[in-house]
Parts: C-alpha cells; sequence; structure tokens
C-alpha cells in the first residue's frame, strides 16, 4: 500500500451518505434561513413570497432533486472498494456544479442587480429541495440500503 492509501481518508459507504445528507442539510439549511430572516426584513408580500418559495421548492424536489439525490445515492452504493475517500460523497461534476451555484448566488447577492425579493424567495426555492434531499440521504444510511 503507497503513502497516498495510507493517509487517504477513508470512511463506509453508509457514512459517505451521512456526509453527503449532512452537507446538503447544512445548504438547504443556511438558504432557508437566509431567506427567511431577508424576506421578514423585507416585509413585502412575505406570506405570498414564501408560499412561492415552498411550492417552487417541492416542484423542483419533485421534478430535479428526487433523480439528483437517487443518483448519488446509486453512486454511492455501486463504489467498488470498501473504504471509499471522505470526499467522494460527490462526484467531481458535483463538486463543479455546487462551486458555480454558490459563487452564482454570493455574486448576485453583491452586485444586487436583482430584487432581493425576488432573490430570496428563489434561495428559498433551492433551499427546501437541498433539505428534503438531505433526509433522503439520511434515510438511506438508517435503511441500510447499502450494505456494509
Amino acid at each position: 500500500m503507497n503513502l497516498a492509501q495510507k493517509l487517504k481518508p477513508g470512511v463506509k459507504k453508509r457514512t459517505l451518505l451521512y456526509i453527503a445528507g449532512c452537507v446538503w442539510c447544512f445548504a438547504g439549511g443556511m438558504l432557508i434561513t437566509r431567506a427567511l430572516i431577508a424576506l421578514i426584513a423585507i416585509d413585502h408580500l412575505l406570506l405570498l413570497d414564501i408560499i412561492i418559495g415552498i411550492i417552487a421548492g417541492i416542484c423542483f424536489f419533485v421534478f430535479m432533486f428526487t433523480k439528483i439525490s437517487k443518483k448519488h445515492i446509486t453512486r454511492i452504493s455501486l463504489i467498488q472498494i470498501d473504504y471509499p475517500c471522505f470526499f467522494s460523497f460527490f462526484n467531481v461534476r458535483s463538486y463543479i456544479l455546487m462551486s458555480v451555484m454558490i459563487t452564482a448566488g454570493i455574486t448576485l447577492r453583491k452586485i444586487n442587480i436583482i430584487d432581493p425579493e425576488y432573490l430570496y424567495t428563489f434561495y428559498l426555492a433551492m433551499g427546501i429541495p437541498l433539505l428534503l434531499s438531505a433526509f433522503r440521504f439520511f434515510s438511506a444510511g438508517i435503511k441500510n440500503i447499502i450494505k456494509v
């Protein structure tokens, strides 16, 4: 075994599901919290913004994020080694996509070209499917879908 293999932070596949769940839960929770704090401060059509955010978030979850989270759960279950790297809860493409989305969200907020009310309603709409997807990862780990 070479030095890189010895130093690799390997974990069980089930642990990867919990790590993915924690990452998605953190991201979703952060977006929802940031959105609600900002929308409450704006206090213009608050209830409507929240309803739109929730409906859009559920639609994103049903039509996109269920497929994405299932794909990640399946990918993790098909990893050929017993103790994959701690960071392999995402593939390279997902890390790139996550970086682009975080950068875009921060940039849009900082340059202020979108009305904050719309931006934070969108944050809410993105936070909800992330949080719901996190529960899918936790559930997959708890149900022992992946035999360890």
